[in-house]
């Protein structure tokens, strides 16, 4: 599916991979609605991308702001000659607690919180874009939309401390497929992406020494991963109309250690 003079939501697309992606969109000449929980960081990136890019403040574990947000993309791709063109998901939260931690056992609420955010969170969004997707046309190959999910390799090699995260990304990955053959019939198309160590906004935060040393640990190529080279992938997605259904994971071939 072509993105071009489409409109594409991207929900986290304020900062880290999620900004990768809505810039990228805008260079391929889509349209992008930006849904994303901060409302000075999304603001500021509709003022510098201009008006291909409208921002919707938006809480993915909430309904009605979901059910908002997708009803604010249907007002931007009102200006697209084809529509909708899908949903990228980048929006979520990383957790590292320990079940049997040093200041007492892992609090629910926390692991409750994580789940709501990466899982349903992604499902509400997923759902809701479906709908609107499938009133439309479809292009002459038959396709309305392109959902694109993030996991993270956390799903199959969770650390000490991510049971919460690597749950709520297990999640993610293991309804890709049902999600997928499910919507086969209204012609959109569900694929996952999952990151290895991306250089996010939560990665530059650590210590020089401590990026070095991660980036080291992947073995090729040894570094960490660019958000820019996260956005090509989901480009990629939308444009080979044959990848349906699968989890690709992009991480250097990197295999997390226990700890």
């Amino acid at each position: 599916m072509d993105v071009h003079d489409r409109c594409v939501v991207v929900t986290g697309g304020a900062s880290g991979l999620g900004l990768a992606v809505t810039e990228a969109l805008v260079v391929a000449g889509a349209r992008v609605l930006v849904a994303d929980v901060n409302r000075v960081q999304g603001e500021a990136v509709a003022d510098r991308l201009g008006p291909a890019v409208r921002f919707q403040c938006t809480d993915v574990a909430d309904a009605g702001s979901v059910a908002a947000a997708v009803q604010a993309a249907q007002a931007h791709a009102a200006h697209c000659a084809q529509g909708l063109g899908g949903l990228v998901q980048c929006a979520g939260v990383a957790v590292g607690r320990k079940v049997l931690g040093a200041d007492g056992l892992h609090p629910p609420e926390l692991f409750a919180r994580t789940l709501a955010v990466n899982l349903t969170g992604v499902f509400l969004m997923l759902a809701c874009m479906a709908q609107a997707l499938a009133v439309q046309a479809p292009d002459p190959q038959g396709q309305r939309g392109v959902i694109v999910n993030t996991a993270s390799i956390a799903a199959y090699d969770g650390q000490v401390g991510q049971a919460a995260y690597a749950a709520s990304k297990g999640g993610v990955v293991a309804m890709t497929l049902p999600l997928a053959r499910e919507l086969a019939a209204q012609g959109v198309r569900v694929m996952t992406v999952a990151p290895g160590l991306m250089q996010t906004p939560m990665l530059a935060g650590l210590p020089d020494k401590v990026q070095a040393a991660l980036g080291a640990s992947v073995p090729f190529p040894a570094r960490t991963g660019l958000p820019q080279e996260f956005a090509a992938l989901v480009l990629h997605i939308f444009a080979n109309d044959y990848l349906n259904g699968e989890v690709i994971r992009l991480d250097g071939a990197l295999r997390m250690a226990p700890r």
